[in-house]
């Protein structure tokens, strides 16, 4: 008997081997034994109303994040934390560890904010991380919104999704990384020569930091 198969599982085979225990006898002995599992019920997210994916007009107003996986050669997994200015299409942080839990990216966010203007709301989609009380609370701290996409919609989000498809065409699969500092020095290098040096046709063929010193040279950002 395999305590991990569930009832229902463990009746079937003792119906199978033809065992003389009713159904009802060999449930009161499976309580009593403490095997049954736990169930996981399944987390209800509230009703998520469909964003416009127009990109903003004026500075500052909207940011997006997202997540990504990828692994070392040891096959050691870990995550990144993108986080983009839809205005410029700037790349305005990655975080990069093996988890990266809901406090780890509020840290993240509070640090950028302290060198960075608060936006005014934030795209993201429906990870748990990102409907964690973490984040909500230092949103509400900061008068930040957060816009959640449709559950199963990424397109929504689909700034952060092309950047995110850039960024590992560019940098994860072009490399064999056998530490983190490995991939966040690979990336650091890349974040500089992407919003410095890479034009970006969505904003004349520029890069994002001369877009913005064209656009709004007295404005901090």
């Amino acid at each position: 008997m395999n305590p991990r198969h569930g009832f229902g599982l463990l009746y079937a085979s003792a119906r199978y081997q033809e065992r003389p225990w009713g159904k009802t006898a060999l449930w009161r002995v499976y309580c009593q034994l403490k095997l049954n599992l736990p169930r996981r019920g399944k987390k209800r997210l509230p009703q998520r109303i469909r964003q416009p994916l127009d990109a903003a007009h004026k500075p500052n107003p909207g940011r997006n994040c997202d997540f990504m996986s990828d692994a070392l050669w040891s096959g050691r997994r870990f995550r990144t934390f993108n986080f983009i200015d839809e205005f410029k299409r700037e790349f305005l942080r990655i975080e990069i560890d093996t988890s990266l839990p809901a406090a780890r990216v509020a840290r993240a966010l509070e640090e950028l904010a302290e060198v960075r203007r608060v936006p005014q709301s934030i795209r993201l989609d429906n990870e748990p991380e990102f409907i964690g009380q973490a984040l909500k609370q230092w949103a509400q701290s900061k008068g930040i919104e957060l816009n959640h996409i449709q559950p199963g919609k990424p397109a929504q989000n689909a700034y952060v999704e092309r950047f995110n498809r850039t960024y590992r065409t560019e940098v994860l699969d072009c490399h064999v990384f056998e530490s983190l500092p490995e991939v966040r020095s690979m990336t650091e290098d890349w974040l500089h020569r992407h919003n410095l040096h890479r034009p970006h046709e969505s904003i004349g063929r520029i890069p994002p930091v001369a877009y913005r010193v064209k656009r709004f040279p007295n404005l901090y950002f």
